[in-house]
């Protein structure tokens, strides 16, 4: 009884095995590649920047307008507004979904070391009360980075705009 138990369920599961046929496919070579790679790397401030900043410049280098609901055969040049909360970004593409130019402008982000160091020694007794990070990016030229920073002492108010390395404009 065993015996047959066992053999029952030996060639219950062969039976399984042989029953799928595996069809091997041929495909297609696919290249990889990232397009706006060098618009994150221009962007990218290399200290921690608050999280949504990057998360949108991250979806701006990764948007895919070919895909997209606003692509037509017809533009060369396409504008799209990304927003959030803390701020927005207007980003352009040509007709490959390559990223041409941007302008963003966010408020209240974490700022560079550089930064804060530059205006805690120019102005020791102030705080910031307000700052808003401008970033414009274009293709060529690369990446201008502004602060500007609205300070407070008491009753006094003083507004002063700064790069990312704390230079004073």
């Amino acid at each position: 009884m065993k015996k047959l138990l066992f053999f029952l369920l030996a060639t219950g599961f062969s039976a399984q095995l042989f029953s799928q046929i595996v069809k091997t496919e041929q495909l297609s070579e696919v290249t990889v590649y990232a397009v706006n790679y060098k618009y994150l790397n221009d962007v990218n401030t290399g200290e921690v920047a608050s999280l949504p900043v990057e998360m949108l410049e991250r979806k701006v280098a990764a948007f895919d307008l070919k895909s997209s609901e606003y692509y037509q055969d017809d533009y060369d040049l396409y504008k799209i507004n990304f927003f959030i909360p803390q701020g927005k970004i207007l980003a352009a593409y040509d007709r490959d979904g390559k990223l041409l130019r941007t302008a963003e402008r966010f408020e209240n982000v974490n700022l560079p070391e550089a930064v804060k160091k530059s205006v805690l020694d120019r102005f020791p007794e102030w705080t910031i009360t307000k700052d808003v990070y401008l970033v414009k990016y274009h293709e060529r030229k690369g990446a201008s980075k502004k602060y500007k920073l609205k300070l407070e002492n008491g009753d006094k108010t003083l507004r002063v705009k700064v790069d990312e390395k704390g230079n004073f404009l």
